[in-house]
């Protein structure tokens, strides 16, 4: 069938309609003053999709979002805090100058202050992990908090589902936060016995048309937080879900850490979960002096200064990428960074460039084969860059490599849920320990280099087809957006 010609006039009328459509978009998103790549990306990206692009924006496109911060809790917690500061005064004057900035820096950006430690310790593989919080759950006795971005109706998710149940018919309170994107397939009839014990189950931005005028389907809570009693925490990479889990997937299980913390650095794990719980269930009733003793317990002060530092779409002030920066920066000797989703920005590329330019020891370890086709892809078009700079880039090979972590020195160890890209920098509410002197680092250089033998050197002369370089190249295009 031959389609008839338009006429002039409906040509004049749709080159009119686009070019009300352009204009309208690009005014939308210029007004939310993001970063110039980013926001060129999206008109771009957005002026391919007549009209539709509108509906694109609308559900995946930046927003300003604000979570307020309970301000009760956190003064009741940076008043626990002064036995931690004094602890930690005589050790401070001693630490390098670089350190006691990026300290300060973390402070600012995110309003949660150094703390202290009495134990940390490094849970290498989801079996370990799971092991450490099983323990922890069954020890509690007052309550257990827990936020997770994934958690599956698999064995290790039913099994812990059940360990929440026992443990709230015993008298405990249980508060379970699940990002309402990721957890998805937890439905109805595998939450039901929850609520029949009194487990309280909160879903963070729910993705239902109707429960809010613009739906946040991009911004999600990659937060994964345990908390028993006020006095043990855990956080890290691994989510609930057999997939981190050698026992029941032994071939392909990822690669993953965690860490478990005691002491008084608890308390600012603890003001995370329960400031994102409030925003996620609306509520926001200050606690009593006799609920906030239990939630934030005074606890002896340690020797090992850690400083929970937390970022997201609601603070414009980056911290965990700041803190990232910051840290390479500092390096003299050594900076390793692992990471399953490597797209920087270009102050985080300029870091690592200029300490390997510098003589610093720069490793990238990134996994061979990911989840994530583009991201992957992403990643790869900057390798030559980073080789030519001096930084060794290696791959995993083994598994799928989901740890997040960076070794700077002797001195500064950082492990939590923040991927190297833009999403955990800039739109996902993520959160990170940061463990300063040898408590952690030790520990996170010898796993590094462990899974470097399972690891390949990337080469700069490696053979690439035209097709996979150009892929990788047109993958880059899109980092703003990954």
């Amino acid at each position: 069938m031959i389609l008839p010609e338009l006429s002039h006039e409906w040509k004049t009328g749709l080159s009119l309609a686009w070019s009300g459509y352009i204009a309208v978009l690009s005014i939308w998103i210029v007004m939310q003053k993001r970063a110039p790549v980013s926001t060129m990306s999206w008109i771009l990206s957005l002026a391919l999709l007549p009209f539709a692009g509108f509906i694109v924006y609308y559900f995946l496109g930046p927003q300003r979002l604000r979570k307020q911060r309970l301000k009760r809790l956190r003064t009741r917690a940076s008043a626990h805090a002064q036995a931690d500061l004094a602890r930690l005064r005589d050790a401070s004057q001693h630490a390098p100058p670089a350190l006691q900035q990026m300290a300060r820096l973390g402070t600012a950006a995110c309003g949660l202050p150094v703390s202290s430690a009495t134990g940390v310790e490094l849970l290498s593989g989801g079996a370990r992990t799971f092991d450490a919080i099983f323990e922890a759950v069954r020890a509690a006795r007052d309550h257990v908090h827990l936020e997770y971005y994934i958690f599956e109706p698999d064995r290790i998710g039913t099994a812990l589902r059940d360990l929440l149940i026992e443990r709230a018919q015993a008298g405990v309170r249980v508060r379970l936060l699940l990002d309402a994107l990721g957890s998805k397939r937890i439905g109805r009839k595998f939450m039901a016995p929850m609520h029949a014990a009194g487990v309280e189950v909160a879903l963070f931005h729910d993705t239902k048309i109707g429960r809010r005028l613009r739906p946040v389907t991009n911004y999600r809570t990659h937060r994964k937080i345990v908390v028993c009693d006020g006095r043990v925490g855990f956080t890290g990479g691994v989510n609930i879900t057999d997939e981190e889990d050698k026992r029941t997937n032994p071939k392909d299980a990822y690669h993953d850490v965690h860490v478990r913390i005691e002491g008084s650095a608890v308390r600012w794990l603890q003001t995370t979960f329960l400031e994102d719980w409030s925003y996620a269930t609306g509520d926001r009733q200050n606690k009593s002096d006799a609920v906030l003793d239990v939630l934030l317990p005074q606890v002896e002060a340690g020797d090992i200064p850690v400083q929970i530092v937390t970022s997201g779409p609601d603070n414009a002030l980056e911290a965990i990428h700041r803190m990232h920066v910051e840290a390479i920066h500092s390096a003299t000797r050594r900076a390793w960074l692992t990471t399953p989703y490597f797209v920087p920005g270009e102050p985080a590329l300029m870091a690592l460039t200029s300490a390997a330019l510098r003589g610093v020891d720069v490793r990238l370890l990134v996994p061979r084969r990911s989840d994530s086709a583009i991201v992957s892809a992403a990643a790869r078009s900057y390798f030559d860059e980073l080789m030519a700079a001096g930084v060794k880039v290696w791959e995993y090979k083994a598994r799928m490599l989901h740890s997040k972590t960076l070794v700077v020195d002797d001195h500064c160890a950082m492990i939590g849920t923040a991927n190297f890209d833009n999403r955990s920098f800039r739109l996902n509410f993520e959160v990170c320990a940061v463990v300063y002197g040898p408590a952690l680092t030790q520990p996170l250089a010898a796993q590094f280099e462990t899974d470097l033998h399972s690891s390949g050197a990337v080469r700069a002369n490696r053979p690439q087809t035209f097709w996979r370089r150009l892929g990788d190249a047109i993958a880059r295009l899109f980092s703003p957006l990954l």
